[in-house]
């Protein structure tokens, strides 16, 4: 293969024996100006659940290849425990409607963007964005990299592209999906403990300091600058042995 070439968002080219070959969906076909005289036969595939794969030489189209996408075996546990949690999800596919619909009623998500390109991910991530939504990317291929970028938190897993896991915050190491589960309670507890660490690093500065400045002297109530440091040290402590309750998580 000679000149090979991938268009985002479309597919591939390249150049075989002086022919130029052209893989892809219909957005490939439209955009080459090629006749397309096997809408019936994709819509026939794409009833099925298959992604549909123009195959064209030299400008005339010679086939049409049908994938059909394996659900993961936890992926629909995995979008239910998100709804018990509140969390919005969201299908965002290069895939046509019909393919994407199929996977998403059988995924029970409700709301599908499909047909879009890697651009229109990054865009309706950032619309999200816009209304205030904390976002969650999961993708691993080179068409998912964009909107990885631009969400809040990108998340790849290691047999996905090296791009789109360079442009991810996280990579899950065992392509479990599971871990995205692990991962959001990780991070509640994570702010849980910032915000405990927090209270009790101001409440033992609040109480302490103004104490030892001789604040309630009129009182009789008096503390020794030394005791008073002593007492901060142990705030400290406090601090890092509440954190260190992370190492327990599950």
């Amino acid at each position: 293969v000679l000149e090979f070439n991938n268009i985002a968002g479309y597919g591939i080219s390249g150049i075989i024996n002086n022919s130029r070959f052209l893989l892809g969906n219909r957005k490939i076909v439209e955009n080459n100006h090629i006749l397309n005289t096997h809408i019936n036969e994709e819509e026939e595939l794409s009833a099925n659940g298959n992604s549909i794969i123009y195959v064209i030489k030299d400008n005339e189209i010679i086939g049409l290849i049908g994938l059909n996408d394996i659900i993961r075996d936890n992926a629909k546990f995995i979008i239910k425990e998100l709804k018990n949690r509140n969390i919005d999800t969201i299908m965002l596919t290069g895939d046509n409607f019909k393919t994407a619909n199929n996977i998403a009623n059988e995924l029970e998500i409700s709301e599908v963007v499909s047909n879009v390109l890697p651009k229109e991910k990054a865009e309706k991530i950032k619309e999200l964005k816009s209304n205030g939504k904390k976002i969650i990317m999961c993708g691993d291929g080179i068409n998912d990299s964009p909107a990885l970028a631009n969400a809040d938190i990108g998340v790849s897993i290691r047999s996905g592209t090296d791009i789109a896991m360079d442009a991810s915050d996280v990579i899950l190491t065992n392509n479990n999906l599971d871990s995205i589960l692990r991962l959001i309670d990780i991070s509640t507890r994570t702010v849980k403990i910032i915000k405990q660490n927090l209270f009790w690093a101001f409440f033992y500065n609040c109480l302490i300091i103004p104490v030892a400045m001789g604040i309630l002297r009129p009182l009789n109530i008096v503390i020794n600058p030394m005791i008073a440091s002593i007492a901060m040290i142990f705030s400290s402590v406090t601090v890092v042995l509440n954190t260190l309750r992370l190492k327990k998580a599950k």
